[in-house]
């Protein structure tokens, strides 16, 4: 009997490929497409909006002879990530909505909306790749990354489990893009020249301030420009140094600004709708190169920034990961409490992997580069791999 597998079909050219790779392999396979969002606040119109994602996943479906189904995942996609997400801006924190809809809704709800339809596994078009492995008489599931490494998706994979990860399929995993839209081009699906969607997660390309406006409101507060000699270094990194836990806080730290540290330069709707590295949005003249953000200050709504890319105030040697948001999709892995070791590590989407040295305290797992790092951001995700393999990943603190 066929294994049934559910695709998650966006209506982009990567999920339409799934499909068809999936059917040339002998599976049985069902296009599920599923909306997430209603409140159209913020999105920009001049982009493909869902309806016409789902007119493009209906008609590769009908394309490819496969059933197809809409769902509607909304409330779950309000309460396990919007509200999360709203709730981390008003913070002052940068959170990732696209791991969390991976996690909470695509390998969660959306699986559990595929199980309903009797399917075995669900796939999706990320550029990823799963391998199993026996160990201790059971199976084990890596996630690598992606043969084409300018597309390649594992990242936002990073939260994954591996009971998640036991059902999941990704059959464009071991190919390039232009492998993948050649054979759209060949099977002559309705996406093969479509563009690669851009925004939040099913839910489309947003203006952030505006999108945020529904829940955070608008507050006038000041930037205060802060000159990179007001940036004390505090930079003791040596490689393969053994540290104590107070020499690796000082290294992980964040820097932190007070009003007196500069000069007030001009004004700002909100400190929540900004994040660490940004320059659109502050529309301050009178400088030489543009400015940065450096730090934001919601309690008392102040942005600090500073002037061009290598203001050091952009640039940390480290960062901390609490105990309690540490997760490893390959718990055999995990890490004891005094180890050290070398991993690969990244703080963003499309960052090169960037040597560094984790060490593991009771209270959390500070991350310390080999390299000093630009616009390390809290609420983001810190991703740590072995060579290929995205072994486990957790929330920036500060």
């Amino acid at each position: 009997m066929k294994k049934k597998v559910a695709v998650g079909l966006s209506g982009g050219v990567d999920s339409s490929v799934a499909a068809v790779l999936l059917k040339k392999q002998g599976f049985d396979v069902t296009g599920l497409f599923m909306r997430n969002w209603h409140d159209t606040t913020g999105l920009l119109h001049s982009d493909c909006h869902w309806e016409d994602d789902l007119m493009f996943a209906e008609m590769v479906a009908k394309k490819t002879g496969i059933p197809f189904h809409v769902v509607d995942l909304s409330d779950q996609y309000s309460k396990k990530v919007a509200e999360y997400m709203f709730s981390e801006y008003e913070k002052g924190r940068t959170p990732n909505p696209d791991i969390l809809c991976n996690k909470e809704i695509k390998f969660d709800s959306f699986a559990e909306e595929a199980r309903k339809l009797g399917c075995d596994y669900i796939a999706t078009g990320h550029y990823c790749r799963k391998e199993v492995i026996e160990h201790a008489g059971s199976a084990t599931f890596s996630l690598l990354a992606g043969k084409d490494k300018n597309k390649d998706q594992s990242y936002f994979l990073c939260q994954l489990s591996q009971d998640q990860l036991a059902i999941a399929l990704f059959p464009v995993g071991g190919l390039t893009k232009n492998e993948v839209r050649k054979i759209a081009e060949d099977e002559k699906l309705p996406t093969a020249r479509r563009k690669d969607s851009q925004g939040l997660c099913f839910v489309g390309k947003v203006h952030l301030p505006t999108f945020l406006r529904q829940k955070l409101e608008s507050k006038e507060g000041d930037i205060i420009q802060i000159p990179a000699n007001m940036v004390f270094d505090h930079d003791i990194y040596r490689e393969n140094m053994d540290w104590d836990e107070n020499q690796l806080r000082l290294l992980s730290a964040p820097y932190h600004f007070q009003p007196s540290s500069g000069r007030y330069v001009g004004k700002h709707h909100g400190a929540h709708f900004f994040t660490v590295g940004q320059r659109k949005g502050l529309n301050v003249g009178g400088f030489r190169e543009p400015l940065f953000v450096l730090a934001t200050d919601t309690k008392n709504n102040i942005i600090y920034a500073g002037e061009g890319q290598s203001h050091p105030g952009l640039h940390r040697r480290g960062l901390f990961v609490k105990a309690e948001d540490i997760h490893w999709i390959r718990p055999d892995m995990k890490i004891k409490n005094g180890e050290k070791r070398h991993y690969q590590v990244r703080v963003r989407y499309r960052q090169p992997l960037q040597k560094a040295e984790l060490f593991c305290t009771d209270k959390g797992i500070y991350i310390i580069f080999n390299n000093l790092q630009r616009g390390i951001t809290p609420g983001q995700f810190a991703a740590w791999y072995d060579e290929e393999e995205l072994l486990g990943s957790g929330i920036i603190h500060e």
